[in-house]
């Protein structure tokens, strides 16, 4: 459906038409032909319009034929030529190969073999092999390889759950953990071993990630009808396995690096959840969607909207952030309105009573100290501040200083109480108290989206809102993404998770290119995550390729500036619509900027999140591109002053721990802004660059 939405609408149109015909047996025109000197006798092409074919797997026996590819006349005969189908004998699904390519690559990798003794694979026999799923066909091929970088450039031509095997083995993985990886391409319904690797009609209907079976014309027309940012929440089998699972017997965690389809898993389940509840009272939905921002909120919306069409499912859902839900409680609880603390109010406050009682420590240190360390283990007393743990905060503290800290923030907290305010974290806190003592959870089940940013106030008020019990909460999220300060440790919080924690592996969105450059931004620290284990990336991969990344260094900013203006107007001048550009800078100003001089020469650019503007570029900062996807992204002015942006860190000499924390987040942050490219990622400085570009 992807190859279908990037059709000319002219080609969507006749390829419509070749299939209605080809449902109704009105074969005249059509031109079923077999391909002669094919690798796979079930290849057939059918005609298209006269330039274009269509390519079709015809089965052994029955009718059901398997449309594979829509392709210029003389390309389409050499996919016909060229690829083999096959059964996978331990997955029962089917699988394509470029058995030409494949052909190609033996000159090489005997070459290889000359040079090294240790092969990738020697460490794994050939029944360990099979058992992952791998062809038969194949194991000569996998014997010759001697290095990651040739299996690397061998993924192209193998099936998907095969690569994943032998890239599981490469990283490191046991034949066993390997299995893990694989067996995610399972399908939904128990096989009947042996698998019958000759049926390839029960492979087709087994492959639900990449093809669906339709049975009359008004079905496959309300397939292909639909909008094609419809097929953007169509599930893989791994994401399809979490999100329609039955029944988890507490709270589940899925992980995964950016583009791997958590969020989509996400919208799925709370989906599937709400299928299965009852019809609530008016106002009482049943599931709870939640993530950290409103943009994200919105995002949420849109895409569930297009996932389910059934009024009565989505009335089951409530969609929000989490400081919505800590409003809504607050305002239910007391009858009025809470206002909000405003965050510039909030620091000259804070530096006003740091000076009332004349404490030294930097402004910035209080609030965190406030926030990552009394709001977070909701302290209430003193004598709680002045013996509780402070894990994970670089600066040690006397008695005698947290006491001045405590007096610090009961003096801010006092004010803010007098003008009526409260911070977001606050009303998180005291919700979860208000549902706490009430007993009355709201919600029967949580889905929880951007998990790693979550504040421990905010998940005492989800766990809380939410009854314990089986398919409670869902948590999805990628502690490599975290860009905000938050830490949190779910055991602490209660919320047990181990042993139904599971890891997304293989990126749909950003080509491999791409992640092989961007990966190495987030530098070797081990990050920590949510199950206080350490979270890893090993494993991970894109099955799409391209163009490297571009880096663009320039003497000056206004030369960085006119060299990003080519970047996009060669974009353009190549047909990339303006929208599916994104333009990420670390602070607003610079891509305030960036935009001004676009206007200037003639290209209109609007926020990320501007709905309806598709004729202009989408501009913003690096925060505000969180999960959003573009075909084409400029990160610009990625130099040693703003990446990492120095004031939003830490002193080292005062506080080393944090100083480390805020550089992670750094990096986080870079590492976001580059994988929400999906084809062309183009990166610029100018003076010196970024340590993290080293």
């Amino acid at each position: 459906m992807d190859q279908y939405g990037k059709l000319e609408k002219s080609i969507q149109k006749a390829a419509w038409s070749a299939i209605s015909k080809f449902e109704q047996h009105t074969y005249a025109g059509l031109h079923l032909e077999k391909i002669s000197n094919s690798r796979d006798p079930r290849m057939r092409t059918i005609r298209v319009d006269i330039h274009w074919r269509g390519v079709v797997l015809a089965p052994e026996s029955g009718d059901t034929y398997g449309l594979l590819a829509v392709l210029p006349h003389d390309k389409a005969i050499e996919y016909a030529a060229n690829y083999r189908s096959s059964v996978n004998p331990a997955l029962g699904i089917l699988e394509i190969s470029n058995d030409a390519a494949i052909e190609l690559m033996k000159p090489l990798l005997a070459q290889s073999v000359a040079t090294t003794d240790s092969p990738l694979f020697g460490h794994v026999s050939d029944p360990d092999l099979l058992r992952l799923g791998i062809d038969p066909a194949l194991l000569p091929m996998v014997r010759l390889l001697m290095s990651e970088v040739l299996l690397e450039a061998m993924q192209p031509m193998l099936p998907e759950a095969q690569y994943t095997a032998l890239y599981a083995l490469a990283c490191g993985m046991t034949v066993e953990d390997a299995w893990r990886e694989v067996s995610q391409y399972l399908p939904a319904e128990p096989l009947h071993e042996p698998v019958d690797t000759s049926d390839v009609v029960s492979a087709m209907e087994r492959s639900t990630d990449r093809i669906v079976i339709v049975n009359d014309e008004a079905e496959l027309r309300h397939i292909l009808d639909r909008p094609f940012a419809a097929w953007r929440i169509f599930l893989h089998p791994a994401q399809r396995k979490l999100a329609y699972t039955p029944q988890y017997a507490g709270p589940a965690q899925v992980t995964g690096g950016a583009g791997t389809g958590k969020t989509i898993t996400a919208l799925h389940r709370a989906s599937y959840l709400a299928s299965q509840a009852d019809a609530p009272a008016p106002g009482h939905p049943s599931v709870l969607l939640t993530t950290y921002t409103n943009n994200l909120a919105d995002a949420l919306t849109g895409q569930f909207d297009q996932l389910v069409e059934n009024e009565g499912i989505r009335h089951r859902v409530e969609i929000g952030t989490v400081d919505r839900l800590a409003y809504h409680v607050i305002e239910r609880a007391r009858g009025t309105r809470p206002a909000i603390a405003v965050t510039k109010d909030l620091r000259q406050l804070w530096a006003a009573k740091a000076a009332e009682v004349d404490a030294t420590f930097p402004v910035t240190f209080l609030e965190r100290e406030w926030e990552q360390v009394i709001l977070a283990q909701d302290l209430h007393t003193e004598q709680q501040y002045l013996t509780c743990l402070r894990t994970g905060q670089g600066r040690p503290l006397s008695k005698a200083q947290r006491s001045v800290v405590w007096q610090v923030t009961q003096r801010v907290v006092t004010e803010l109480l007098a003008r009526n305010q409260a911070t977001f974290l606050q009303l998180a806190n005291e919700a979860a108290r208000i549902l706490r003592e009430t007993g009355d959870p709201l919600f029967r089940h949580a889905i929880v989206d951007e998990a790693q940013d979550l504040h421990p106030a905010q998940w005492r008020l989800i766990r809380a809102a939410t009854a314990p019990g089986p398919n409670d909460l869902f948590i999805v999220g990628d502690p490599h993404q975290r860009i905000y300060h938050n830490r949190v440790s779910l055991t602490q919080l209660g919320i047990q998770v181990r042993g139904r924690s599971r890891r997304l592996t293989v990126n749909y969105r950003t080509t491999q290119e791409i992640l092989a450059w961007a990966v190495p931004l987030l530098g070797e620290q081990p990050v920590a995550g949510l199950d206080d284990q350490v979270d890893s990336l090993v494993g991970y991969w894109s099955p799409m390729h391209g163009r490297r990344p571009e880096v663009r260094a320039t003497a000056s900013w206004d030369q960085e500036l006119a060299a990003l203006v080519a970047k996009i107007q060669g974009w353009l001048d190549g047909g990339m619509e303006p929208h599916a550009i994104g333009v990420a800078a670390r602070v607003g100003y610079l891509g305030k900027q960036a935009s001004a001089l676009l206007a200037e020469r003639g290209i209109a650019a609007a926020a990320p999140r501007s709905q309806g503007k598709k004729g202009a570029v989408r501009v913003g900062t690096m925060h505000g591109m969180k999960g959003l996807e573009f075909q084409a992204v400029a990160v610009i002015g990625v130099n040693d002053e703003n990446m990492p942006y120095q004031r939003v860190l830490a002193d080292d000499a005062d506080d080393p721990v944090a100083s480390a924390l805020d550089l992670q987040r750094e990096r986080c942050v870079l590492f976001v802004a580059c994988t929400r490219a999906r084809d062309h990622l183009y990166v610029s400085y100018n003076g010196a660059p970024s340590p993290f570009l080293a």
